[in-house]
Formats: C-alpha cells, sequence, structure tokens
C-alpha cells in the first residue's frame, strides 16, 4: 500500500472514530453535573424515558412524568410548569 493511501485510511479511521463518538453521550451530558429531571419537556423534546416509550424525542405529551430531560443539577425541583415542579424521579401526571 503506498504512503498516500496509508494517509488517507488513517485520516478516513480518524474521521469516522470522531463521527461516532460524538454520538455516544448527549452534548448537554458531556457538559459536566446534569441530571434527569422529569415532568418537565415539551413532547418530542425530552431526552429520554422511565419505560413510557423508547427513548430521545418520543413523548407524545407536554410535561410527561415518566419522560425526563437533562438539566444542570440543582434546577430540577425549582422548574415550573403547568403541571407542577419537575421531579428527580419519575412521577405520575395526567396524561
Amino acid at each position: 500500500m503506498s504512503t498516500t493511501k496509508k494517509l488517507t485510511a488513517t485520516v478516513l479511521a480518524g474521521a469516522v472514530t470522531a463521527a461516532m463518538a460524538s454520538f455516544a453521550v448527549p452534548a448537554s451530558a458531556a457538559e459536566g453535573d446534569m441530571v434527569k429531571c422529569y415532568g418537565v419537556s415539551l413532547k418530542g423534546q425530552n431526552d429520554c424515558a422511565a419505560g413510557a416509550h423508547s427513548c430521545a424525542g418520543t413523548s407524545t405529551v407536554d410535561y410527561d412524568g415518566q419522560s425526563f430531560k437533562l438539566v444542570p443539577a440543582g434546577t430540577c425541583t425549582e422548574m415550573q410548569t403547568p403541571e407542577g415542579p419537575g421531579s428527580l424521579e419519575p412521577i405520575d401526571r395526567p396524561a
């Protein structure tokens, strides 16, 4: 294999590795001290769920108590929604 082909293959492998690493952790979680806050996300804007559905962006109702959004530590329970405050644990909310 020529030097040019080796260099191209190395650069391509590095680019693929970097791209795959960006999917491993949500950007907001990588920023540090983030916590799961249940009941504060709008439909389709959740980060994941506690069994109500598969994962990110799949919540079908606003302020679903079974879906969480990653928020800075210390802010979750201070957040107020029309359904009540955020929670660090899954909560029951009317559908």
